[in-house]
């Protein structure tokens, strides 16, 4: 953005701030906000705005330069690793520093610091529901790990310096916006904000789980129905290792058989619904990653490609950069508040990550003596449970004190005070991973610093939580992929239910061996991929959980299949394909609708369904048409066995109507049970373009059938502030398309590497690098994002400081240097 429109869109965002007093609370002084020498005018950047620099700062050991090139990347030239993350920290304040902020108060349950509006508000039952989770707790027990790992805590140290050294030279005209609106001031940073964002990282990715959504669904429906509607694998499952490539062993470490009141318990004793469920993260946050050998590719060097799909937003999860120092040299993206490359490349490897989506989340029931809940019955005894008392603080009002009540099976989040629900009685602990000791941040100094696949794989053993299938090529010509965490052994159907917490039985059995997690190295194939899919088929000895989305997986590997002579441009075009292979699987059951039922409209858009190219392209009617036919059909089936008031149920994976009625057009649940008559797939598949039929009419009349109007895809602010937003982009894509671009949601950094004698990385990612609205370089990449264009990334060398690709350079020494 330019100074002219920052200043119309931040008049604007003052009026909507006002306007929405009771919402944000304290708003700030009027006159100190409007002020030319302090307020918000500040923030508005010229064009030519100079970034050259001379700085003395405390906490370097030796001289350093930051280059920053015509996209505002920084690259990072340090003497040691200490001073190359006490720059990166310095760096990330200078840019992004409300956002880092504002992420880990949404990490430890302090956005009423900020917010406030009262002790009733949502922000303070987000807030309370994060305090019982643990994530605190988790990052303080992530800290004394930390702590205890010299290198690790030095690298700490070492950023969090850094940070501190920008902070304190910053004065009020210099703060960001956000907190001119706010009206607060940043706090200095610590290195327990780098663990619980790291932590915060763990509830975006591992934190989302339906087990209360499966309990009701088990309390509605018989064994069989159960079975049928939330099978544990998929008929169109192509898995992350395939059956001719398995190396897990036949039989597990542990006994892997149930209780013998586990079948009795899960499908005949019923538990009254529960209502009142929490919010959760987003169960799309995924990603696809794959790695192509120099087999398969035109000129014989790997190519790996990543793009994770996060929450779009403003200023951007990621930050581009480069880290340069005599021990290692890595390029990529990273997370203001945490050192080190998260998905990039160095001189000899690259590397990048999906989510696996494995089950490492699970309530158990338990039952306290009494209310105060000082002893909860577990093997045939009262046990003491712990105490933790969360402060709260909530601006505008007193500070909360929120007692935390702790059990061997993790803390309980559901008692009889929270949430508030008339006459809850019941007490589920929740059992997470992420509140153990880990320490995630060494995987990535391990992977910046890694040459070779030994070095890759040593690096992510450290990687605990969240899952994650850690993907590698090198320029000796490697390829593999892990999926690594420290992933629960459990027997089949363990966790999907809320588990009894008065004995033993439903314990986990134990950690499986991470030699045993699915992994392939230099496949025959030629390839390895994930996209979230699940990892093994069948014959894996451990139960993996039961709900793993296939869609993108089948397509990657059908495209991966069939190409030769890979380049760099291939992989550019599939990472942005729009193709919908569930669309193509759909399409013979949606055209069995009969045309003899159907107005005018109804088969026009019939007919545009019938004669769509199958791309989720964005000027495409086609993709519109499937979307809200589909999503009317499901209704029509789900409905009546899934809806019911006030009891949330899950529905049924991507893949399940689809594959049912493949096999069976008779399937039962297209009989609506709610009504006398027994209704055919034909009474649905009418219907139900009937009623699409509706909705499409309208966005016709509107405008907006064509799916890049339809889906109005938006990278909203933080603070969902439409005036540091972009709204209605044209963009093409969305759920289970490899460019997985929904509504605010989508590939949040798309990067390709092709691992040549010196690796060349191409990339782009939904924003910019400033978080300041009111600079240019707040969200220019946006357009070419859209467009599926990438950047030339490029890794700069020592020898290149006279390059002219270099537009400014900041030089900072010791504080007292000579």
């Amino acid at each position: 953005m330019r100074l002219i429109p920052f200043v119309v869109s931040a008049l604007i965002t003052t009026g909507l701030v006002l306007s929405l007093n009771t919402k944000w609370g304290t708003v700030p002084a009027m006159g100190r906000f409007l002020s030319p020498q302090h307020g918000f005018w500040q923030n508005a950047e010229a064009a030519d705005l100079d970034y050259n620099a001379d700085l003395s700062v405390h906490g370097l050991q030796d001289k350093a330069s930051v280059y920053f090139d015509d996209r505002l990347v920084p690259h990072i030239i340090a003497n040691n690793d200490n001073d190359a993350y006490f720059l990166q920290g310095y760096i990330h304040a200078k840019f992004r520093l409300w956002q880092m902020e504002f992420q880990v108060f949404a990490a430890g349950g302090m956005v009423s610091h900020i917010l406030g509006a009262g002790e009733d508000s949502a922000y303070l039952r987000y807030d309370r529901s994060m305090r019982r989770l643990g994530m605190v707790y988790a990052a303080e027990k992530t800290l004394e790990v930390m702590n205890a790992d010299p290198v690790m805590l030095s690298q700490q140290n070492a950023y969090t310096a850094g940070v501190n050294a920008y902070i304190d030279q910053l004065t009020e005209s210099q703060l960001p916006i956000e907190y001119k609106l706010l009206d607060y001031k940043p706090e200095r940073w610590t290195n327990l904000k780098s663990a619980l964002f790291a932590k915060y990282i763990s509830y975006d990715l591992a934190g989302h789980d339906d087990d209360l959504e499966y309990t009701n669904a088990r309390n509605n429906l018989s064994h069989l129905d159960f079975e049928k509607l939330f099978p544990a694998t998929q008929d169109s499952l192509k898995p992350i290792v395939p059956v001719t490539e398995n190396n897990y062993p036949a039989t597990a470490a542990f006994d892997m058989n149930a209780p013998a009141s586990a079948d009795s318990l899960y499908f005949t004793y019923k538990k009254d619904s529960l209502t009142n469920i929490l919010p959760k993260p987003d169960k799309d946050n995924g990603s696809n990653n794959w790695a192509v050998a120099g087999s398969k590719t035109a000129d014989g060097a790997p190519i790996l490609c990543n793009d994770p799909h996060l929450g779009l937003n403003l200023p951007s999860i990621w930050y581009e950069m480069q880290l340069s120092t005599p021990s290692f040299n890595a390029y990529g993206v990273t997370f203001p508040g945490a050192p080190n490359v998260i998905i990039g490349y160095n001189d000899s490897i690259s590397f990048g990550v999906t989510n696996s989506g494995r089950d490492v989340k699970d309530y158990y029931q338990l039952k306290f003596r009494d209310g105060s809940m000082n002893e909860y019955w577990f093997d045939s005894a009262w046990v003491k449970a712990s105490k933790r008392i969360e402060l709260i603080g909530v601006r505008g009002s007193r500070t909360m004190a929120d007692t935390v009540t702790y059990t061997l099976f993790g803390p309980v989040i559901y008692d009889h005070t929270f949430p508030a629900a008339a006459g809850n009685q019941n007490y589920y602990a929740v059992r997470w991973k992420a509140q153990d000791p880990s320490n995630e941040m060494k995987m990535l100094h391990g992977l910046n610093h890694a040459k070779n696949y030994d070095d890759y794989a040593e690096a992510i053993k450290s990687l605990t939580c969240p899952g994650q299938n850690p993907i590698f090529a090198s320029v000796n010509g490697d390829i593999a992929i892990w999926q690594q965490g420290d992933f629960p052994a459990k027997w089949r159907r363990q966790g999907d239910f809320i588990m009894p917490g008065e004995d033993s039985s439903y314990l986990w059995r134990g950690i499986i061996p991470q030699g045993e997690n699915p992994h392939m190295k230099n496949p025959v194939r030629g390839y390895v991929s994930s996209a979230n899919q699940l990892s093994v088929d069948t014959a894996y000895p451990y139960y993996t959980g039961n709900s793993f989305p296939v869609y993108r997986g089948y397509i990657v590997n059908r495209l991966l299949d069939s190409m030769r002579l890979v380049s760099v441009r291939d992989m550019q075009r599939m990472q942005t394909s729009n193709y919908n292979v569930k669309a193509e699987f759909a399409r013979a059951i949606l055209l069995q609708t009969d045309p003899a039922k159907l107005n005018l409209d109804e088969k026009k858009y019939m007919n545009m369904f019938r004669t769509w190219n199958l791309r989720n392209d964005a000027s495409e009617f086609g993709p519109t048409v499937f979307t809200v036919w589909w999503s009317e059909f499901e209704k029509a089936v789900w409905s009546d066995e899934l809806e019911k008031p006030g009891v949330p149920m899950p529905w049924p994976n991507e893949s399940t109507l689809v594959e049912s009625l493949q096999k069976d057009s008779s399937y039962k649940f297209v009989d609506d049970i709610n009504t006398p008559q027994v209704e055919t797939l034909a009474d649905l598949l009418a219907g139900s373009l009937k009623k699409a039929a509706i909705q499409l009419k309208t966005a016709e009349l509107n405008g907006k059938l064509a799916w890049g109007a339809y889906k109005g895809t938006k990278i909203q602010h933080l603070l969902k502030l439409p005036a540091f937003s972009r709204l209605n982009l044209n963009a093409g894509g969305g759920a289970g398309v490899i460019n997985a671009t929904k509504e605010d949601h989508g590939p949040s950094w798309r990067m390709i590497v092709r691992m040549s004698a010196q690796p060349q990385g191409y990339g782009i990612y939904p924003g910019g690098q400033s978080g300041n609205p009111g600079s240019q370089y707040y969200d220019n990449f946006v357009n070419g994002w859209v467009k599926g264009e990438y950047y030339t990334l490029w890794m700069m060398k020592r020898t290149d400081i006279g390059d002219k690709r270099i537009k400014w350079t900041m030089n900072f020494s010791p504080a007292g240097a000579i």
